[in-house]
């Protein structure tokens, strides 16, 4: 019991001293403030790199959760006439899923300064409540980054994205950004209109992160299908190291509470 008395008061405080660090510097991944400049956060330049295909190439500028600058070329395959557009000055692009998990990563941080080194842990139930909500906000954390919303098209459709464009995307393509793990992904779907006429049986598609050719959807009174997809996407490596250190502190948290847990029930000091 004295030994279980010294892996309350000792041990588990250089593991919530260790997890803060590391989550200090996941934290720090998310803000990129440049040395000296008064916090201000850095742009970085990703150039977009096709998967099999040529006809979408860009550069997408960062600047910590805002997309701030896509600059975008698209060769269309019916006649391979070539369209650029680029958004507007006074327009970025907030990314939701890096927002919220930062917001998460911060959360966990504030749980562990809430136990700083002169709390005394009393029990073993104590330490592996503190551990479970440190790691529901670590999985949220590192869920928002490799699981995309899924969107319906009238959604992409509606979504401020399509707006922020010059010149003005035409009527049939769409776009859609997102951050895939440690990619930063874009999306464009060719869209051909479906005539009244049509003998097509008309199926709206669902929620999906990746739309096919041949989806439908109405928009606007007028119904569409996808003709051509293209995704095209960067690796950005801070979101990578993050994803790190995500991996890292899950893994301290359950060796902590496996620690706890054995230490429990060998001495039966049951807390529960």
């Amino acid at each position: 019991e004295e030994e279980f008395k010294w892996l309350l008061q000792e041990e588990v405080h250089a593991v919530l001293k260790q997890l803060q660090d590391i989550l200090k510097e996941a934290s720090h991944r998310f803000a990129l403030p440049t040395s000296g400049s008064g916090g201000a956060v850095k742009q970085e330049n990703f150039v977009l790199s096709p998967s099999g295909t040529d006809q979408v190439k860009g550069v997408l500028t960062l600047q910590g959760d805002a997309l701030c600058q896509a600059d975008v070329n698209l060769k269309m395959p019916r006649n391979n006439q070539l369209l650029h557009f680029a958004f507007r000055e006074d327009k970025q692009w907030k990314l939701q899923q890096i927002q919220d998990a930062r917001n998460h990563v911060n959360q966990a941080i504030y749980l562990l300064m809430n136990r700083d080194v002169n709390y005394q842990f009393k029990t073993g139930l104590e330490v592996l409540k503190l551990m479970d909500a440190v790691m529901l906000q670590l999985s949220r954390a590192r869920n928002r980054l490799t699981t995309p919303a899924t969107l319906t098209l009238p959604e992409i459709a509606s979504s401020g994205l399509t707006k922020m464009f010059t010149p003005t995307l035409p009527p049939d393509i769409l776009v859609n950004f997102y951050i895939n793990l440690n990619k930063l992904c874009l999306t464009v779907y060719q869209l051909h209109v479906l005539q009244p006429s049509t003998t097509k049986n008309f199926k709206p598609a669902g929620g999906s992160i990746l739309h096919n050719p041949g989806a439908m959807f109405e928009f606007g009174n007028q119904r569409y299908e996808v003709s051509h997809v293209h995704k095209v996407e960067c690796v950005v490596p801070w979101l990578n190291d993050a994803l790190v250190f995500f991996t890292v502190s899950l893994q301290l948290c359950q060796q902590l509470k496996d620690k706890i847990s054995v230490f429990s029930s060998y001495w039966n000091y049951r807390p529960y």
